[in-house]
């Protein structure tokens, strides 16, 4: 079973995070996922961590690159799911005003769909 569960519908590309950890074993995956994405002119990505518990520097990296590569793209980047632990770890590094982020992925689609 991968790391990640990859969806694609008509408005954007859901990738979820399947484990617990999002630290320096899958950063470098989920790095270069979202690079093959924006490479392939996909700009809307859900980002959704329901699954995960944990997340480390290397983690917020790969987040700050796909939400950079959408940017680039003019799409819109959604982090959604977010658990307690991981909400505290996006609100200490002040990246919850940076970042779009929703409750569940199908409230992600629903900001997308508005906001495009």
């Amino acid at each position: 079973m991968s790391d990640l569960n990859i969806e694609k519908n008509d408005v954007c590309t859901i990738v979820r995070v399947v484990k617990e950890k999002l630290d320096t074993n899958l950063a470098p995956v989920l790095k270069s996922e979202f690079v093959v994405m924006a490479g392939k002119g996909e700009k809307n990505i859900i980002l959704d961590l329901s699954a995960t518990k944990y997340c480390d520097s290397s983690g917020l990296s790969a987040i700050l690159i796909g939400n950079r590569l959408c940017r680039r793209n003019n799409g819109i980047f959604v982090l959604s799911g977010l658990q307690t632990a991981v909400e505290r770890l996006i609100q200490i590094s002040q990246l919850d005003t940076v970042l779009d982020i929703t409750d569940t992925a199908a409230a992600g689609v629903e900001f997308i769909k508005n906001n495009q």
